[in-house]
């Protein structure tokens, strides 16, 4: 059983190109377990470094433990339609070693403070269904279920199937009269 991660111990803040590294080994980890996305091309610290860069308006955090990145979130653009620019794209990864210790939970609050800081209405996520962990997680912290998408893609010759979530933020919750 983990210990539990302390508070004093673990920071949150913005990524700096430097923890590209850390952030490509944790991005990686996810890759290798084939439970979180995609991706099958494992990333460099120099693909990461470039995404961190050029990030500006969009929040890309990682937490920080006794001086160590343990995991990473950040946001990305949904799409180029002007409508659909307030809403974006929440990604979560946590090192292998510190699942267990609540750091996804910090990492995905102070995400959805970060993303309506920055005037973004709405959170989206695809969850693969056989990922229960993860799906936990966003519905602990309030995120909707909207739907799986059958079939949504081949990982190592394999359907997947994809749950889409979403939280509202900003005046896009409060107009709901507080529905996420």
């Amino acid at each position: 059983m983990h210990e539990r991660t302390s508070s004093e111990r673990l920071q949150m803040r913005m990524a700096r190109p430097d923890d590209a590294a850390a952030v490509a080994r944790i991005y990686n980890e996810g890759i290798e377990d084939r439970r979180a996305t995609f991706q099958t091309t494992l990333q460099s610290a120099a693909d990461l470094e470039q995404q961190i860069a050029g990030v500006g308006e969009y929040p890309f955090l990682v937490a920080e433990s006794d001086g160590t990145v343990v995991g990473w979130a950040a946001v990305k653009r949904y799409s180029d339609f002007p409508p659909y620019r307030p809403v974006v794209e929440a990604m979560l990864y946590v090192a292998r070693a510190e699942r267990g210790r609540g750091i996804g939970t910090r990492l995905l609050e102070a995400l959805v403070d970060e993303a309506e800081s920055a005037g973004f209405t709405k959170l989206i996520g695809k969850i693969f269904t056989d990922n229960p962990p993860s799906i936990a997680l966003v519905r602990r912290r309030g995120f909707r279920e909207v739907g799986v998408h059958h079939r949504h893609g081949r990982l190592d010759g394999n359907w997947k199937d994809v749950l889409l979530v979403e939280r509202l933020l900003g005046e896009a919750a409060q107009e709901s009269g507080g529905a996420r």
